[in-house]
């Protein structure tokens, strides 16, 4: 199961100041019209239309978030190198994108998707240049992998590496492919690292560990050692005790007393006297 199976669409943004006031992490999908951005998308969150897929290249006019969980989302961002966009709308994209991946806070990094048999055109090149500036990491997929051959796979991610080696670790490549589930994993791990999210952790989880709830308030209990234990159940059980010891020491008077009696009698001396009572010994 995805760990993003929960994702779902939060809103469309056109101005900069409609921005999630709640975020605590997001990540910007970016890429070219038609390379398989939207499938990307859908396929990380293991759903079939989360991203609408257009066959129009660039039908993405605004910002379209997607909430992963409390103050985490995903932000598809218009497809870029669209021809047939008309000027007043191209025109309010850069004015919405550029201030959003330059300035946006909580944007953790930039997944760039490519088509792997067409990869660093000269708009991703410019895309990669230009975000590069902010310091913040970038994770390209080079979509359509399963198109080519084992060895073209191979050489087309040692060529873009190579390419981009001047950004150091702030740049990482794989392939992906959203028709043979290819490399989904692989950037999980790296969604998860930007979004802090341990790994194996839902974004419901994670939330709940950045806010915890209340805490139970611990009892105020002395410590007692074993003496202080046993000596109270001794006291206890000498209070239980104590009436039987003194019905016991009456018992051992009022016998005595009969005896004395008894011997008077046998030896004739004085009158009889009246067997002696507990509570003439009590009084």
């Amino acid at each position: 199961m995805s760990l993003f199976k929960r994702a779902t669409f939060h809103t469309t943004v056109a101005k900069l100041s409609d921005l999630p006031a709640d975020s605590v992490g997001e990540v910007a999908f970016a890429g070219r019209s038609n390379v398989g951005k939207s499938s990307a998308i859908n396929t990380l969150a293991d759903h079939t239309r989360l991203a609408f897929v257009s066959k129009t290249p660039g039908r993405t006019q605004y910002l379209n978030y997607f909430q992963l969980g409390e103050g985490r989302y995903w932000v598809d961002l218009p497809g870029y190198g669209y021809a047939k966009a008309p000027t007043e709308i191209r025109d309010q994209w850069e004015g919405l994108l550029a201030p959003y991946l330059l300035r946006r806070a909580p944007l953790a990094g930039l997944i760039l998707i490519m088509d792997s048999r067409h990869p660093l055109t000269e708009l991703d090149t410019r895309m990669i240049d230009w975000f590069a500036q902010t310091d913040k990491p970038i994770h390209i997929l080079l979509s359509k992998a399963d198109k080519l051959t084992r060895s073209d796979q191979t050489q087309v991610v040692r060529e873009v590496k190579e390419a981009l080696a001047g950004l150091g670790e702030r740049c990482s490549v794989q392939l992906f492919s959203s028709l043979k589930h290819t490399g989904v994993e692989e950037a999980e791990t790296v969604l998860c690292r930007w979004l802090d999210i341990a790994p194996g952790e839902n974004t419901d989880q994670a939330a709940k560990r950045e806010t915890p709830g209340k805490t139970a308030k611990p009892r105020n209990r002395k410590a007692i050692g074993w003496s202080a234990r046993t000596s109270g159940k001794t006291k206890s059980a000498q209070r239980q005790k104590a009436p039987n010891q003194s019905t016991n020491r009456n018992q051992d008077t009022l016998e005595e007393s009969n005896k004395a009696s008894a011997q008077e009698d046998d030896t004739g001396d004085g009158a009889r006297h009246p067997p002696v009572s507990t509570e003439d010994v009590r009084e």
